[in-house]
């Protein structure tokens, strides 16, 4: 995998923040509703998204994640945000140490430097934001810097082929010419858009 050699907890910290602001976005109306991601209905997306803060956080400290929960559960209908905010918390307990970025992370998908394992995370929520977004009727972009970044990021370290298999993820999506860099994003990951557009 391609890396920056910048210093991802930037970029990471944005996308978190974004996160929370879509998590405070979401009524209890909208947990069982529907979301791209045709696995998670938007309670388990949020508790998806959340699992990827807290299985980072294992990474970081050098833990398997092979037993940890890909989706948190058992949280109040209201206590999503600030279930978020905690996790993140604890995960920049750990991250927040500069040495973890280059400390080498065993990961289901391989062993990488900290800051390749930080980064696949950003990809995470930022296209899982994306997909929260247009599930329960927000703003789906992200800060267009934010977006640009991981997308330029996500060019490279998961290249259009090959697709499938071992990398998880399917065939680029062409992408509207008026697709934000928070959509192209989702289109480069292989998530068809079109349909949830406003």
């Amino acid at each position: 995998m391609t890396t920056t050699t910048a210093d991802p907890r930037p970029l990471f910290h944005a996308a978190l923040a974004w996160a929370h602001d879509l998590f405070a976005g979401v009524t209890p109306d909208q947990l069982t509703g529907p979301t791209p991601c045709t696995e998670f209905d938007v309670r388990a997306l949020m508790g998806h998204l959340t699992a990827t803060i807290e299985r980072g956080r294992l990474l970081g400290l050098g833990e398997s994640v092979a037993d940890a929960p890909e989706v948190i559960t058992g949280v109040a209908d209201d206590a999503w945000p600030a279930t978020l905010d905690g996790t993140a918390d604890r995960y920049w307990q750990v991250w927040n140490d500069d040495a973890v970025l280059d400390r080498a992370v065993v990961a289901p998908w391989g062993t990488f430097p900290g800051r390749a394992a930080m980064l696949v995370s950003l990809n995470e929520v930022l296209v899982h934001g994306w997909d929260l977004a247009v599930a329960t009727g927000q703003p789906s972009e992200a800060d267009s810097a934010l977006a640009e970044a991981a997308l330029a990021i996500m060019q490279k370290a998961l290249p259009e082929s090959p697709r499938g298999g071992f990398v998880p993820f399917g065939p680029v999506v062409p992408t509207a010419d008026d697709a934000g860099a928070t959509e192209r994003l989702v289109n480069w990951a292989g998530r068809e858009s079109a349909p949830w557009r406003g």
